[in-house]
């Protein structure tokens, strides 16, 4: 049975631009819950995804809706990998304005891969505050796969929407260790 305490959790983040490094320093100083391994995606393995319990997934979506290049390197191993069991949680960076065709299309290409090899999806956020024309990263039409980030147009809300965007994880995540009755 899985409790915090024994909980392993990974962090996996892909940057091109150094975007998404800073988010996932800023996230690795806010999340304070359990022990987190943090690794680069140029470094990750299909391996490395079975060794945790709990995964976090930082990403950009490029151009017209292309994965983080480490990402898009690895797409077909990361097709590969049993998320059975697993929990995991996203961020996505993109451009609203520039590219609102593909707004973070990246946490909906790798979101849908993780729950049909099995994986659970917690951290959903909000579409609300946002404006875009398409995205593969909707969940539905209220949520994205996880939390959208756009440093180009809307920087002022990043430390915000990150602080809420973990708490919010932490409840669900501790919702989904109770034991069922």
């Amino acid at each position: 049975m899985l409790s915090i305490d024994t909980l392993k959790v990974g962090l996996f983040y892909g940057s091109d631009t150094g975007n998404t490094e800073a988010i996932t320093q800023d996230f690795a100083e806010a999340w304070k819950l359990t022990e987190l391994e943090v690794i680069e995606a140029c470094d990750m393995t299909v391996e490395d995804y079975s060794r945790f319990d709990f995964i976090f997934i930082g990403l950009s979506t490029w151009y017209d809706g292309d994965l983080q290049s480490d990402f898009e390197n690895f797409y077909d191993d990361f097709k590969t990998i049993d998320f059975s069991g697993k929990i995991v949680a996203m961020y996505g960076l993109g451009d609203q304005y520039g590219y609102d065709e593909y707004f973070v299309d990246g946490l909906g290409i790798l979101g849908k891969e993780i729950i049909a090899n099995g994986g659970k999806i917690i951290g959903m956020w909000p579409i609300e505050g946002y404006e875009f024309s398409a995205s593969k990263g909707k969940f539905n039409d209220t949520h994205f796969y996880g939390l959208a980030l756009d440093e180009d147009n809307q920087l002022e809300e990043t430390e915000g929407r990150l602080q809420e965007w973990v708490q919010q994880v932490e409840v669900e995540l501790q919702e989904c260790l109770k034991p069922v009755e």
